[in-house]
């Protein structure tokens, strides 16, 4: 399976820096999202913190963005042009993909967080 056409349920994220030590899961450890793309080169997604309460101070993880993408059947990158980020509007999303099974595995160019660089991958299933 190679066509990445249709909708998604995150299932899974992991997180790791540079030397392979784990990170805490981005979206917390109840990760919940969909991601729904089009045959006609369009997509949106959506994701979060899935648990219902979160410890105090803690932030609620949350993103989504649109736009038009492209897929070669390894790389996937959307020209996004809407973000509840503004900072990504206008820009490009670039991630690595592979299929295990089922499941569709998007990797993320590494990005700083918490002082660090971060390496992660979302797993999804598809819904439809």
């Amino acid at each position: 399976m190679t066509d990445i056409v249709g909708t998604w349920r995150l299932v899974k994220t992991k997180a790791r820096d540079d030397a392979g030590k784990p990170l805490p899961p981005p979206y917390g450890p109840k990760p919940m999202g969909l991601v729904i793309f089009q045959a006609d080169g369009r997509m949106m997604t959506v994701l979060c913190d899935g648990r219902p309460t979160l410890p105090p101070d803690e932030p609620r993880q949350y993103m989504s963005y649109a736009g038009n993408y492209t897929f070669d059947g390894s790389t996937l990158v959307t020209r996004v042009d809407a973000s509840s980020d503004a900072s990504r509007v206008g820009g490009e999303q670039v991630r690595q993909v592979r299929f295990e099974g089922d499941h569709l595995l998007l990797d993320p160019l590494r990005r700083p967080w918490g002082g660090m660089m971060q390496h992660q991958e979302l797993v999804w299933e598809r819904v439809v």
